[in-house]
């Protein structure tokens, strides 16, 4: 059954609430297809679900001013948290409204919630925000001015500013020390980073691209977090879930006809989690004079989880060179720091 409004790409019944393009809501029953082996949904089909919202809303607010057409390309992904796991057979809505518009990109902050459709209730299973560029159709090097949208006040824009100026710092840092890549390791031992590190090669075909022939970024994100799983059930052979995503870079396009490369490793474990580096390589065969390049990467967080659904502790990394320590102190720091902000959070609560 179609709800009402328009269905859009993947299946969704979208649905425009007021204003108008500034917020829509999607919605789609999750299939026994969308299932990892434990019966939840995979935090990838999630990840996927959740940038299609934006590129919906936001190609249709970046299309709302007369001019060029174009399509919103995703370029970042805030740091996403699974709050609560989707069961198969219950209704996934996903809303996503604009927050911030820059002269060249649009902020769009993402709520997912399940419905058990038999009993009607209803929870907060994400929150993500993500920013998107408006790249022209007839030129995909051209990025286009977004149109501006209405702030509630001076305050709520001042704030969208402030976001905007750190991501875009973050991003030129991250993309500045993406030099990396992951080797074969032969005869690893347990629970080192040689021994789950894992990859994935795809060949990217038209039903992973948008109208501009480049793959959508919910596909990149889908096979990004089916690696990193991977990665996490080789390190400690139970059943494992997606916690939480770092900040997902998309550096560069990558155009249909490319070979993709994405590859896992463990840099940082946790009594109770695991985060996971992931990054993208693209080998563009249909353009011979470019070189193969680093498209995207993030960082993964899983935990561990027993056959009734309750948390394990997870088998301590074992560092064996400089690098995999210096990697696993910068992933403490950034667990050490995500937790000092959960903390922060809670205290005004207890205090009530």
């Amino acid at each position: 059954m179609q709800l009402a409004g328009d269905l859009d790409r993947g299946g969704f019944a979208a649905i425009l609430s007021p204003p108008g393009p500034a917020a829509i809501q999607i919605s789609r029953i999750m299939r026994p297809d969308d299932a990892n082996i434990a019966g939840n949904v995979h935090g990838g089909t999630i990840l996927k679900m959740i940038e299609e919202a934006g590129a919906i809303i936001s190609t249709r607010h970046c299309n709302t001013q007369a001019g060029e057409r174009c399509v919103a390309a995703l370029a970042r992904v805030e740091r996403t948290d699974f709050l609560s796991p989707v069961c198969i057979g219950e209704v996934a809505h996903v809303s996503a409204e604009i927050t911030y518009t820059s002269k060249h990109s649009v902020e769009v902050q993402v709520n997912v919630y399940s419905e058990n459709i038999l009993t009607g209730v209803k929870k907060l299973t994400n929150k993500a925000t993500l920013w998107y560029v408006p790249l022209a159709l007839q030129n995909v090097h051209n990025v286009l001015e977004v149109p501006p949208i209405q702030y509630a006040g001076k305050e709520q824009e001042e704030e969208g500013r402030r976001r905007y100026e750190e991501q875009k710092l973050e991003r030129l840092e991250t993309k500045e020390r993406n030099g990396d890549v992951i080797l074969p390791v032969t005869n690893p031992d347990p629970y080192t980073v040689g021994h789950s590190q894992s990859s994935l090669i795809h060949l990217v075909g038209p039903s992973d691209c948008t109208m501009h022939g480049f793959v959508h970024g919910g596909v990149t994100m889908k096979l990004m977090d089916e690696v990193a799983g991977i990665v996490a059930a080789r390190h400690c052979k139970t059943n494992i879930v997606t916690a939480s995503v770092d900040a997902i870079n998309f550096h560069e396009k990558i155009k249909k006809g490319s070979v993709i490369t994405i590859s896992g490793r463990m840099t940082f474990t946790s009594n109770k989690s695991m985060e996971i580096e992931v990054f993208v390589d693209a080998d563009p065969f249909v353009d011979e004079a470019k070189e193969r390049y680093r498209a995207v990467s993030a960082f993964f967080t899983y935990v561990s989880l027993s056959q009734e659904g309750k948390p394990l502790p997870v088998p301590q990394l074992v560092v064996e060179t400089e690098d995999e320590r210096r990697r696993f102190e910068e992933g403490k720091g950034r667990y050490l720091q995500t937790k000092a902000k959960r903390q922060a959070k809670m205290q005004p609560l207890t205090q009530q």
